[in-house]
């Protein structure tokens, strides 16, 4: 069997041939055979150039440019096509996600070495050494002087026609899926890009960018559930960041103004198209701000974002456009409710009765922890949780949250039942989440002292009583604002990607088996 040539591999738009136990066994033959010839994976070759390079450079080179010029070119890549045409043969290779094709017959590399590339496959990692021309057809090539095999490939790449289909497949071979989906390999350009352009702008507006401990004591800084570990030398359970938020406000107490941290957090939830239980955030802090600040602030920066990467601060997702340039809408949670499901009334939305008969209609149980023993507040996040929050297309910040949902977040001075508090929506998904800081130690202690209750009460996203945060509250923090911004899922809104595990390298998946 040969699965060199330009020919469609059985069943590749389900499953890649990788399985096919006849393609392997015949490959492993050849690399025996290598072996026995010598080194079969040899480490001795550096190119002196890159297709994207040659294409930017010599792109629009005509014939005579280019024979005049006599380039002499060393280039590495993956083989995704050959075509053998008797004394004169075409391979294409992949450099870094561009192609470049060679050219090469046995009057230029030698007869052994043709007859070798004749059994070489498509997968193989190749190395050429040549002048750069452009063919009779027009297409810039490297007409190979010498040739070798670097690393053979056991396994087959997909149909070229079908590509990588199985999409679960193409999230646990990530590997191949980067080397046939050029799309794949733009999002995680884009992703990089992204993330440059944010540290880019944090960095101009005099943020430090600082690391925090990942393995925690104590899980703090959100109210989510904890992976747990033990550390042997200590003998001490501990547990991986639910958030970095504690440790960043801890350096705003010593006195770094303005800090941020882009960095994984790890929640022990459930695996969806909006949810990875290991996750990139990046949390910012910034002294003598407040939550006001922090949505302007916020706005410009995804705002900046979107036109370094992208361009324009109008983008298309998923067939619908999406504007940042104009000034993002803000309204309290129930304004949101009365928005989108314009039938509640305001005694209805402070009647907790009415609302706890309203929630159990779309299947929450609020004789459970955490609705148990939820005030109006509380109820009313719920239901727009349930009724507003998926409708919210448009950059929308939902401010005014109650106190008992954000623990760490500064009262209202105006209303003592919410907090200084936003969250960022677009698209329906919760992009951010920021608010004044609340910085009175008594009043931080309570709310920890609240979270445990609410803890043995079953709510095991409840929040731990943090001494240590408390003793440096109790130092002085100044007035200070904190954000932090979900960055797979903005990296998905920028990149037009409807499941975040398209945004994820490697995301997690249940077992194979």
């Amino acid at each position: 069997m040969t699965d060199t040539q330009n020919t469609p591999a059985p069943d590749s738009a389900a499953v890649p041939v990788a399985e096919d136990h006849s393609i392997l066994a015949e490959r492993r033959e050849k690399l025996n055979a290598m072996r026995a010839a010598g080194p079969a994976y040899p480490n001795d070759f550096a190119p002196t150039h890159h297709a994207a390079q040659l294409h930017a450079a010599h792109g629009e080179s005509d014939k005579e440019t280019l024979e005049s010029a006599a380039l002499d070119v060393a280039i590495g890549g993956r083989m995704m096509l050959k075509r053998i045409m008797g004394k004169a043969s075409f391979a294409t290779i992949q450099d870094d996600g561009v192609q470049i094709q060679l050219f090469v017959t046995p009057a230029d590399v030698g007869a052994e070495t043709y007859d070798a590339f004749k059994k070489w496959d498509l997968g193989d990692i190749v190395a050429a050494k040549g002048k750069l021309f452009r063919t009779n057809k027009g297409e810039l090539s490297v007409r190979c002087e010498s040739l070798r095999l670097l690393a053979k490939s056991l396994r087959p790449l997909p149909d070229k026609f079908h590509g990588l289909a199985d999409q679960e497949m193409r999230y646990r071979q990530r590997y191949v899926d980067l080397i046939v989906t050029p799309e794949a390999r733009r999002t995680f350009a884009n992703r990089t890009r992204i993330i440059a352009a944010i540290r880019q702008q944090m960095e101009g507006a005099g943020f430090l960018e600082v690391e925090t401990p990942m393995l925690h004591p104590i899980p703090g800084g959100a109210s989510a559930k904890p992976f747990t570990t033990h550390h042997n030398a200590l003998d001490m359970q501990m547990y991986l960041r639910i958030a970095p938020e504690l440790y960043l406000k801890r350096l705003i107490v010593g006195g770094f103004d303005r800090v941020f941290e882009i960095n994984r957090n790890f929640r022990n939830e459930g695996v969806s198209p909006r949810h990875n239980p290991e996750f990139t955030m990046m949390e910012f802090y910034a002294a003598y701000a407040d939550y006001r600040w922090l949505m302007t602030y916020t706005e410009d920066l995804i705002r900046g974002a979107a036109i370094r990467v992208l361009g324009s601060a109008t983008i298309a997702y998923q067939g619908r456009e999406l504007d940042f340039s104009k000034p993002f809408h803000r309204m309290t949670i129930k304004q949101a409710i009365q928005a989108h499901a314009p039938h509640y009334s305001d005694a209805q939305l402070t009647d907790s009765d009415f609302l706890r008969t309203e929630l159990r209609t779309f299947g929450l149980n609020t004789a459970a922890a955490p609705l148990a023993k939820a005030g109006i507040g509380a109820l009313q996040l719920a239901l727009f949780e349930e009724t507003a929050e998926s409708k919210l297309w448009e950059p929308t910040f939902i401010i005014d949250y109650p106190v008992e949902v954000s623990p760490l977040a500064r009262g209202s001075d105006a209303d003592p039942e919410i907090t200084e508090r936003f969250e960022l929506f677009i698209t329906g998904r919760e992009i951010a989440n920021g608010f004044s800081e609340l910085n009175d130690p008594e009043d931080q202690a309570a709310r920890f002292r609240k979270q445990v209750e609410q803890k043995d009460a079953g709510d095991d996203e409840a929040m731990y009583y943090d001494a240590d945060f408390i003793r440096a509250l109790e130092h002085g923090m100044p007035p200070t604002g904190g954000c932090g911004i979900g960055i797979d899922r903005l990296v998905m809104l920028l990149t037009d990607s409807a499941n975040i595990r398209d945004v994820i390298l490697f995301p997690h998946l249940r077992r194979e088996d």
